[in-house]
C-alpha cells in the first residue's frame, strides 16, 4: 500500500502546487522566468501556484504591516493572517495550531532582534506572512528562510526570499501591488518533473492493462466452448481488475486534477477511494482463490467443482468487504487531522488493515502452490499406466504454471516495500519505477498469463480464424473417381472375360 500511497502523494504534490497543466509542457517554458521574483506575474501561475508561491488569491492583502511598529505589529498580523487563511487558503496544508505556534515563535523571534538596527537607518520591519517568519531587513538586500515543511511538494531544504527595497519597504508584486514572499524557489522542478513522469506512468499502465483485461473478457465471453469452473474463475479475476484500474483511472483523471475537490474532501470523494481499494483487495482474494481451486482439484480426489466456485465466489467478493468495511470504519471513526483530509489518500496507520489481508492472501497462495508442486512431482514420478488415469491434466499444469509466476509478481510491490531508498537515494527513481510498473501493469500479467499464453483460448482462436478463413475461400469445380475391383476366389469359367 505504501507505494500506491506513494503514487496518490505524487500526483497530488503536482496538482496542489498548481503545476499540472504546465509539467506537462515543462520542456517547453522558460521556468526561469516563473522562479524570478521580478519576472512572474498572476497569470503564469494557476490559482492554487499563486496562493503556494505568495501571490493573494482574492483581494486580501499581504500579512502584516511592514508601515507599523514592533508593538502594534502583533494584532495586526493576527488579524490578516485568520483573513489570508480564510480568503487566501494558506491553512490547507497546514492547521491552524500549527499556524498559531509559528506565529508566536514569530513575535518572539522579532521582539529579540527589535533592536538590531540603529536609529534613523532604513529597513523593512520584520513581519510574519502566514507561513514564514521574516526578520527585519536591511534595505536594499533579501531576507532568506528555510522553505516550510507542511506545504505538499515544497521541498524544505531549499529557501524562500522577502525584498527589502532601497526605500526600507518589502518588495510589491506589480501584478497585484501588494507585498510579496517570494515562495516559487521552494518547488524543485526537476523532482516534480520527475514525479509526474511516473505518475503518467501509472496512469498508461492502467489503460494498457484495462485494454488487455477488457479484450480477455471479450474472448472468454465469445467461446463458449471454453465455458468450465476454471474459466469461470478467470473471468472473476479479469472482473475484478477491470473494475480496479478503471476507478484508478478516474481517480487519476477526475479526482487528483480537481485540487478544490481533493481539499474538500466531500463523502463521495472518500466513498471512491474506499469503493478503489475493495477491488484492489479483490484482485489478491481471487489471485489466492486460483491457488486454492487448483490445490483442490489437485489434491481432492473426488469434489464437486460446482459447488466449489459457489464458495469460492462468496470468499472472493465476501472478504474483501469484510476487510474494507473494518478500515473504513476504524479510519472514519478513529482518525484525525491528516488521516481524514485530501480523501483519505495520505498515508496513514489504518492501511496496515489492508497490508495484512494482502499478504496472508499471497503467503496462503504460496503454501498452496508449494503442495501442489510436491503432488504434480510424485505424481509424475508414478508409473506411466498411474500417470494415465490420475495423473494432472496439461490444462491444470498450464494453469498452474500461470500462478505460480504470477503470485510473487503481484506480490512484488509489497515485498520491495521495507527496502524502500531514501528520498535523493541513487536507487530512488529505479524503485519508483519498478513500482510503476508492479502496480499498474499487473492486469496485463494477468491477461497474457491466464488468456493470451492459454493454450486452450490459442487453439480455439487458431479454429475460428481457419473456418473464417476457407468460408470465405470460393469452391472450385471438382470430380470423384470412382475404382471398382472384383476379386475372385478362384479360376475364371470359360467363356467368362477378364475384368
Amino acid at each position: 500500500m505504501r507505494i500506491i500511497a506513494k503514487a496518490q502523494q505524487i500526483a497530488h504534490t503536482l496538482t496542489i502546487v498548481g503545476l499540472t497543466a504546465t509539467a506537462n509542457t515543462h520542456t517547453a517554458i522558460h521556468t526561469d522566468n516563473l522562479l524570478s521574483a521580478y519576472t512572474t506575474t498572476s497569470s503564469s501561475l494557476t490559482p492554487a501556484a499563486r496562493m503556494l508561491a505568495g501571490l493573494p488569491t482574492s483581494a486580501s492583502s499581504d500579512i502584516g504591516s511592514e508601515s507599523a511598529t514592533l508593538t502594534d505589529m502583533a494584532p495586526a498580523v493576527a488579524a490578516n493572517s485568520d483573513e489570508s487563511m480564510e480568503e487566501g487558503g494558506v491553512g490547507v496544508e497546514a492547521q491552524p495550531d500549527i499556524l498559531d505556534a509559528l506565529r508566536n515563535e514569530c513575535y518572539e523571534r522579532l521582539n529579540r532582534t527589535a533592536a538590531k538596527f540603529a536609529a534613523g537607518e532604513s529597513f523593512c520591519a520584520g513581519t510574519f506572512d502566514g507561513w514564514l517568519c521574516w526578520p527585519d531587513t536591511a534595505a536594499g538586500t533579501s531576507a532568506y528562510e528555510r522553505c516550510p515543511k507542511f506545504i505538499t511538494g515544497f521541498d524544505p531544504t531549499r529557501y524562500a526570499h522577502k525584498e527589502c527595497g532601497s526605500d526600507g519597504e518589502w518588495y510589491k508584486h506589480p501584478a497585484t501591488n501588494k507585498t510579496w514572499s517570494n515562495y516559487t524557489t521552494c518547488i524543485n522542478f526537476d523532482d516534480l518533473e520527475w514525479k509526474h513522469n511516473v505518475n503518467l506512468f501509472y496512469k498508461t499502465g492502467y489503460i494498457i492493462s484495462l485494454v488487455a483485461i477488457l479484450l480477455s473478457l471479450a474472448i472468454y465471453s465469445y467461446f463458449k466452448s471454453l465455458k468450465c469452473a476454471r474459466i469461470t474463475l478467470h473471468m472473476n479475476l479479469f472482473t475484478s481488475f477491470a473494475v480496479n484500474n478503471s476507478l484508478w483511472l478516474v481517480w487519476y483523471f477526475v479526482v487528483i486534477p480537481d485540487t478544490e475537490l481533493v481539499e474538500r474532501s466531500p463523502p463521495p470523494c472518500i466513498a471512491l477511494y474506499i469503493i478503489l481499494h475493495y477491488f484492489l483487495l479483490t484482485n489478491y482474494s481471487w489471485m489466492l482463490c486460483e491457488g486454492f481451486y487448483l490445490h483442490t482439484v489437485l489434491v481432492s480426489a473426488f469434489i464437486s467443482e460446482k459447488k466449489l466456485v459457489k464458495w469460492l465466489v462468496a470468499f472472493g467478493w465476501g472478504t474483501p468487504a469484510i476487510v474494507i468495511f473494518i478500515y473504513a470504519m476504524a479510519r472514519g471513526l478513529g482518525g484525525t487531522g491528516d488521516e481524514i483530509i485530501h480523501c483519505w489518500f495520505n498515508s496513514t496507520g489504518y492501511e496496515n488493515i489492508l497490508i495484512v489481508h494482502v499478504c496472508v492472501s499471497i503467503f496462503l497462495n504460496l503454501v498452496f502452490l508449494c503442495n501442489i508442486v510436491r503432488v504434480v512431482l510424485l505424481k509424475l514420478k508414478a508409473p506411466a499406466s498411474i500417470q494415465g488415469s490420475c495423473g494432472p491434466s496439461h490444462t491444470v499444469i498450464q494453469a498452474f504454471r500461470a500462478t505460480l509466476l504470477l503470485v510473487p509478481l503481484l506480490g512484488l510491490q509489497y515485498i520491495l516495500t521495507p527496502f524502500h531508498p531514501d528520498p535523493g537515494h541513487p536507487w530512488e527513481q529505479t524503485y519508483e519505477v519498478l513500482s510503476a510498473v508492479t502496480a499498474s501493469f499487473q492486469g496485463l500479467f494477468v491477461a497474457t498469463l491466464f488468456c493470451f499464453f492459454n493454450g486452450e483460448v490459442i487453439a480455439q482462436v487458431k479454429r475460428r480464424w481457419r473456418n473464417l478463413c476457407f468460408s470465405n475461400r470460393a469452391r472450385a469445380n471438382s470430380y470423384t473417381a470412382t475404382q471398382v475391383s472384383f476379386v475372385r476366389c478362384g479360376p475364371p469359367q470359360p467363356g467368362e472375360e477378364k475384368v
